[in-house]
């Protein structure tokens, strides 16, 4: 009989990260452009709670209007003046 039918199967039971792989931090919002995490929340991942890990996740959404999807136009221009 294989050993793994009987055994239970160990899974994990905190939040997933919301990490896209798209590891850029935005120099002026501070947030990274793939997840929408500030660089502590990505370094304390790991450590957090379980509701502080709900508490980042539900605020994720948010942020995501922080960052433009544009580049250049009107405001760049403004910007190199």
């Amino acid at each position: 009989m294989n050993k793994l039918s009987t055994d239970t199967i160990w899974m994990r039971t905190e939040l997933d990260s919301p990490c896209v792989k798209l590891c850029v931090i935005h120099p002026r919002v501070g947030i990274c452009a793939g997840c929408y995490r500030t660089l502590d929340e990505i370094a304390e991942w790991s450590t957090m709670s379980a509701e502080a890990r709900q508490s980042v996740t539900a605020a994720l959404p948010d942020r995501a209007t922080l960052l433009k999807k544009r580049r250049g136009g009107r405001e760049a221009r403004l910007n190199e003046a």
